[in-house]
């Protein structure tokens, strides 16, 4: 019997010894009270008055709390169904911290509309925390992107307490933030993301999208430097190279046929987007995107490479057709009506010269090197961005696609190859087990040269035929820029959010 009771004390000292540790075990937090008022001045003088949640973390297990929070802003009179537009700042796949909303970008504007705001930090290939002696890098590949989904699980593992709508999540990002924002609209609920999300505490839950704005996405990593030199290898600038170099443009140019031909992607009307006709398809959505520009006033040069037509414009009648009245004695009757069958010279663009369009894009600003993203040490060149992306935390730089590591007398690790793929849409687009956001606005600018018209192109082509909505342009003559024609995309949003 005394064994028996000494057991039994044993076993409620067990118990209460496991609630208790159960009880310091950090949960995620969010105060619906502790909200600042405040305001923002639009440029055009309109002040949008809003609530301020900030230094929300969205997970528990914080590795680095400088990055892994967001902030929250609730315009006045935001309810649930309100819309829920979450703007990432990471560029160069570098850390970003959570901010606060801009008069001059697509955060105040989303403000301004009566949306919700979202601004989530995110670590980087540059953010890094001291443990002891060491340099810990926090934020290599995949984790920015974990970072994002953990925040979107955030907002609707509180659903109940922050006005706004879950189902009506809008992401926005330039650059590698396009990328990210590509990333959490294609991987929605993909089974792979979600023992690292476990392991940093992320709420369980969904983390999918209802719409993803991308701005010049940096994306496709694994194929981007075929793609840079299919299409810029014949420029003058490529020409020009050493022969170590260009020997190396010729390489991964010709591997980017066979990498078109099985996408097995469709153009518009159903036929086959393969490499015969690649170059033909990017010439017709650059010429649309001329057209366009030239009917809104914009001059379009020939001597980058269009051809225009050489008829007049129509003209419209004087005074809409209708005779005036004249003195009398004076000859007159209905004036002749200006021809209106003829077309002003160079009205409409008949052609494009590609070799002359690309040559002039390269004018505009110099090419990357080569190759332009998996470059380190292949040809004795230094190390991209892209190669910190996908190193590891003690801040090596490692090669990312077969063909450069072998160029670099490397291999491939089995996590480097994963982490390759847990960064592509391309790879999730698809996939029945991810839930893709069905609305889609990607633009990457007309002579941005930072990756390849394809990377963006192929991305919104594969959403196309896999079903959702995409809005695509290659904007006229701009640059590598985002959050531009804020009207046009706002415009966009209302459509969709109805």
């Amino acid at each position: 019997m005394k064994k028996l009771f000494v057991a039994a004390i044993g076993m409620m000292l067990s118990i209460n010894l496991n609630a208790t540790k159960k009880s310091k075990m950090p949960t995620l937090q969010f105060n619906p009270d502790r909200g600042v008022k405040t305001s923002l001045t639009m440029p055009d003088g309109k002040v949008v008055n809003y609530t301020a949640y900030t230094k929300l973390y969205f997970v528990t297990n914080v590795e680095d709390s400088t990055y892994q929070y967001m902030n929250i802003f609730v315009p006045e009179g935001a309810t649930e169904q309100t819309p829920i537009f979450l703007r990432t700042y990471v560029g160069g796949y570098m850390a970003s911290q959570a901010g606060n909303p801009q008069g001059q970008d697509a955060s105040g504007r989303a403000l301004a509309e009566g949306y919700v705001l979202v601004i989530p930090g995110s670590r980087g290939r540059t953010s890094t925390v001291q443990k002891g002696k060491k340099t810990i890098y926090t934020g290599r590949a995949p984790k920015a992107l974990l970072d994002l989904k953990a925040a979107i699980r955030y907002l609707r593992h509180f659903d109940h307490l922050i006005p706004g709508n879950t189902e009506k999540i809008i992401t926005d990002g330039t650059s590698a933030g396009g990328a990210m924002s590509s990333l959490m609209g294609a991987t929605g609920n993909n089974a792979a993301y979600e023992p690292l999300l476990k392991a940093m505490g992320a709420a369980e839950g969904r983390d999918d999208v209802f719409a993803s704005v991308c701005y010049c996405p940096i994306t496709d990593l694994d194929h981007a430097d075929m793609a840079y030199e299919w299409l810029y290898g014949n420029t003058d600038s490529r020409r020009s190279l050493p022969a170590s170099k260009r020997a190396l443009t010729l390489e991964l140019a010709a591997q980017f046929p066979s990498y078109i031909n099985s996408l097995g992607l469709r153009k518009e009307d159903g036929t086959p987007l393969n490499a015969d006709n690649y170059l033909d398809y990017i010439k017709a959505i650059l010429i649309r995107s001329a057209q366009e520009a030239k009917d809104a006033g914009a001059d379009i040069p020939d001597s980058i490479g269009f051809s225009f037509s050489s008829e007049a414009a129509f003209q419209a009648p004087i005074n809409g057709g209708v005779a005036q009245a004249r003195p009398q004695g004076i000859a007159g009757g209905v004036p002749q009506m200006m021809q209106g069958s003829r077309k002003r010279v160079g009205e409409y663009i008949t052609d494009l010269n590609m070799e002359k369009y690309l040559n002039y894009v390269v004018s505009t600003q110099a090419l990357k090197g080569v190759p332009a993203f998996d470059s380190y040490r292949v040809d004795g060149a230094a190390a991209s961005g892209e190669n910190g992306e996908f190193g590891n935390e003690q801040g090596t730089d490692v090669n990312f696609t077969a063909w450069a590591a072998k160029k670099a007398g490397n291999t491939l690790t089995e996590n480097v190859k994963e982490n390759v793929r847990l960064l592509n849409p391309m790879y999730f687009i698809g996939d029945e087990a991810t839930a893709v956001a069905p609305h889609w606005y990607i633009r990457h600018g007309a002579r941005d040269r930072d990756t390849a018209f394809p990377i963006a192109i192929n991305l919104a082509t594969k959403l196309q035929n896999a079903g959702k909505e995409v809005n695509f342009k290659l904007p006229w003559n701009r640059p590598h820029s985002g959050d531009y024609a804020l009207n046009e995309l706002f415009r966009w949003i209302a459509e969709i959010v109805k």
